[in-house]
């Protein structure tokens, strides 16, 4: 990512990678909001993921993610293309791992920029990029007794 500036505030972030994770327990927005926290961003875009009562006409009463052992460092390489790609100040996501229920946050990203336009962007970029490279399963179970897996998140 180029200078965008002789302002101090305007430079590259050192790391704007703040957090990166796949955890088995609860997530959380203030944990992930407060990772991207940054005095020279002037947009913040946060996307959250919930496990949903219903897919593809069927209701879901529960549903799993489990994950490749490769999995956080695809995570940080899918980061690093948003970062290079973007004028990133700040980033983080967290996958959730295990058994979660309706209503459960499954995945919270969230990045910073200077202007709302490029957070909105960025944003849009990692989620879908994590979504469809990062190697997370779904197995989701629903009402009629059927089980379905879904690759990548």
């Amino acid at each position: 990512m180029a200078p965008m500036s002789d302002h101090p505030g305007e430079q590259a972030a050192q790391d704007p990678i703040k957090l990166l994770a796949i955890r088995e327990s609860d997530l959380s927005l203030d944990e992930v909001f407060r990772a991207v926290g940054d005095d020279a961003s002037g947009g913040t875009a946060l996307f959250v993921g919930t496990v949903r009562n219903h897919d593809g006409g069927a209701d879901v009463d529960a549903l799993g993610y489990s994950c490749h052992p490769t999995a956080e460092a695809e995570m940080r390489r899918v980061a690093e293309k948003v970062v290079a790609e973007y004028p990133v100040r700040a980033l983080a996501a967290v996958h959730r791992v295990g058994d979660l229920r309706v209503g459960d946050l499954a995945v919270v990203v969230a990045v910073s920029c200077p202007h709302r336009g490029e957070a909105f962007e960025a944003c849009r970029k990692l989620i879908d990029d994590l979504k469809h490279e990062v190697p997370i399963w779904k197995h989701q179970k629903f009402s009629d007794g059927t089980e379905e897996w879904v690759g990548a998140c």
